[in-house]
């Protein structure tokens, strides 16, 4: 019998404003992710804290975004916070449907100016053993993205063994590619556009995506079907195309 199937959504929020910050669009991108309805969401740019917008927004939620995006549908979530400011703080998060054992917010900050962290859970799975999920939001500059990268797979590398389910999601600002190949390399991953396309998906601006910023690389699972979400409604909601996959456990 063949392995349930695994439905996993990264997407850049931008903390719950459309793009040029003109509407709040919280409240529909829960509506969205609903519909989309992923297993395991892996988000960036999510806001934990914002007293500014809580004072002044009736509809501004009572709680973090990541606890009101998963209220009764997501039973795990958890939260990074990187960027901390007088009024609040951002960060990234994974919502999943399964438990999440174990949590870990990793610093990898080299610029002081732009605070960055990766998010990684130990999420239980249906059958098998548990997935490492890693969330990231990596740095606009390559020299930062690759020193970033190498943190994150010498981390990686000190804590799962080479053969452990892994699913490394998120923005990557890397247009060029580079600091994605040499992670893949690394960790033997494969990324779920590149393998009948030979490169990630466009997923930036969200209304007619021209850059690759986004990506889903895995490895231990194969992949079924992968998908930009972008253009109406998407590009109403975030300035980032929302990327889904559906994954098979190899052997599966």
């Amino acid at each position: 019998m063949a392995a349930p199937a695994l439905h996993v959504t990264t997407f850049n929020i931008h903390k719950g404003f459309s793009q040029f910050n003109r509407r709040m669009m919280v409240h529909e991108l829960r509506d969205r992710l609903r519909h989309l309805n992923p297993d395991i969401v892996f988000l960036q740019e999510v806001q934990g804290l914002h007293l500014r917008h809580a004072h002044s927004r009736d509809d501004w939620p009572d709680g973090p975004q990541h606890e009101f995006l998963a209220e009764d549908v997501w039973q795990a979530a958890a939260y990074g916070r990187n960027m901390i400011y007088d009024h609040g703080h951002h960060g990234n998060a994974i919502l999943s449907r399964f438990p999440i054992l174990h949590t870990h917010n990793q610093d990898v900050t080299h610029l002081q100016f732009e605070k960055r962290g990766l998010l990684h859970c130990r999420i239980a799975l249906p059958e098998g053993p548990p997935a490492h999920c890693v969330c990231v939001h990596l740095s606009l500059f390559g020299y930062s993205r690759r020193r970033q990268m190498g943190s994150l797979a010498e981390y990686l590398q000190s804590l799962i063994t080479d053969d452990a389910p892994l699913i490394i999601a998120g923005d990557f600002n890397d247009w060029s590619n580079r600091a994605g190949q040499h992670l893949a390399q690394r960790l033997g991953l494969t990324e779920v556009f590149s393998r009948h396309q030979g490169q990630p998906v466009k997923s930036y601006p969200a209304i007619l995506p021209i850059f690759r910023l986004d990506r889903i690389y895995v490895r231990g699972f194969r992949v079924e079907h992968a998908e930009v979400h972008h253009g109406h409604p998407w590009s109403a909601i975030s300035d980032h195309a929302a990327l889904s996959a559906h994954l098979h456990r190899n052997g599966g």
